[in-house]
């Protein structure tokens, strides 16, 4: 029995110090700035497969965010949740803040820490419209308390912020963090800062820097996926993983004001090539900037009702510049276009990923205007004197240039055209008016010097 008992120990000492010697690796900081989107998952995802393949001792979110996307923060928790690899969200320099989606990754995280002067909160559920806003004292919700806030007017609002409450005090449980103070910052969207976050249990540590930071955090215990891991990160060796030319790309082209110009270049390119067959360029550059933007745009979470009214509202203009309505058509789908880039793109709600009204309402009235003058120039068109063809011939002059065999060979503006007249032959050098055509032979008769 005392050799079974000794054997177990050994075996678990040595599971422990290979666990520990696992967390004794570099730490790797990645940094968190700017809104939470795809390209901000993507990121991170790449960066916590680094980290473990690197042996890292722990990975480090450095956060400045004003929020962003639920579905792209929900995958970065899910990652965090399932990381062999200890994560701290540490929300720096001082003036940064981890707002919204920031808040809940910082739950997520297996170590919360701030710097001085930031903070973080706000996090109400974007899809409501942002931040509610603060009640006062006359103010009473259903059981007549005042200072508390009034519960969600429609049953899509109550579910969404049941859920949210559910979610994060489910994070602060595991944490082991303040999780009275997570539900009011849901459901009141209340900030906290730095100092008082830490006095009220939501962070661990407040460090102005790194180096302190790892010093603090060195010799915690904290829970990771499958076991637990001792932190041996005083003087460890920190790597700085910066964004990659992928990340910043994904990033440029969901930005829903890159992806409209994209797809509105994209448009018109395809649209210039069918104007202009063989021109080639236009084509291939519009083929490749709408598939870009719509890639974007399926990242994105838009109302594809309003994305329907944006591509009837193209196709009524691209179909103005082929089947001229005066106007109507091309009207049409400017107003179509404006008010489905409204209803798609939910304006100001979610941080990060807001559509610029201005673009919007610019982009529906240079492509009104474009279409405007297309018009314009086919009804130029359409007044214009006639320069070709046979109701463009009749009346000219011409000179008799040579008279062979009885046919006549006349000359009219450097061309030279074979001819019949009806009232005598005309003279070699004489001066013709030509008064009709019959298939490639011109009437003429003989004027008068």
């Amino acid at each position: 029995m005392k050799r079974l008992l000794l054997v177990a120990a050994l075996a678990f000492l040595a599971l422990s110090g290979g666990r520990e010697a696992a967390a004794a690796g570099p730490a790797f900081v990645l940094e968190v700035k700017g809104a939470i989107g795809p390209a901000m998952t993507d990121y991170i995802e790449r960066g916590l497969d680094e980290a473990k393949a690197a042996g890292a001792g722990v990975v480090i979110l450095r956060m400045d965010t004003p929020g962003g996307l639920d579905s792209s923060m929900r995958d970065i928790i899910h990652r965090i949740l399932a990381s062999p690899v200890p994560v701290v969200t540490y929300v720096a320099p001082s003036g940064a803040r981890a707002a919204s989606a920031g808040t809940y990754i910082l739950y997520a995280s297996h170590v919360a820490a701030m710097a001085p002067a930031t903070n973080l909160g706000a996090a109400t559920p974007i899809q409501l419209g942002g931040a509610p806003q603060p009640l006062g004292d006359k103010d009473k919700d259903e059981g007549g308390e005042k200072g508390k806030r009034r519960p969600p007017a429609t049953a899509a609002e109550a579910k969404a912020v049941n859920d949210a409450i559910a979610y994060i005090r489910g994070l602060a449980r595991l944490r082991g963090r303040n999780a009275d103070w997570a539900e009011e910052a849901v459901r009141e969207a209340a900030s906290l800062p730095a100092e008082e976050a830490l006095q009220k249990g939501v962070i661990e540590i407040l460090a102005p820097d790194l180096p302190t930071l790892l010093a603090e955090i060195d010799g915690r215990r904290v829970s990771v996926s499958g076991g637990e891991a001792t932190l041996a990160t005083k003087g460890a060796e920190i790597r700085v993983r910066e964004p990659g030319w992928r990340t910043r790309l994904l990033a440029a082209i969901t930005d829903p004001n890159v992806a409209l110009i994209l797809m509105l270049i994209g448009i018109y390119g395809i649209i210039f090539e069918f104007m202009n067959p063989g021109m080639v360029l236009p084509g291939v550059m519009g083929a490749i900037a709408l598939l870009v933007g719509l890639f974007a745009l399926n990242t994105l979470p838009i109302d594809y009702a309003g994305a329907a009214l944006v591509l009837l509202g193209l196709a009524f203009m691209a179909a103005e510049a082929f089947v001229p309505s005066y106007g109507v058509l091309g009207i049409g789908g400017a107003v179509a276009f404006v008010i489905g880039l409204i209803m798609m793109f939910d304006f100001g709600t979610a941080p990060g990923f807001e559509l610029a009204p201005g673009l919007a309402i610019g982009a529906g009235i240079a492509s009104a205007a474009f279409f405007l003058l297309v018009v314009a120039a086919a009804i130029r068109a359409r007044r214009s004197a006639v320069v070709s063809g046979e109701e463009e011939i009749v009346g000219k002059k011409g000179e008799v240039v040579r008279i062979e065999d009885g046919v006549l060979w006349v000359r009219i503006r450097g061309e030279t055209w074979q001819a019949r007249s009806a009232a005598g032959t005309p003279s070699r050098g004489s001066r013709v008016r030509i008064t009709g055509r019959d298939g490639l032979v011109l009437l003429v008769e003989p004027m008068n010097e």
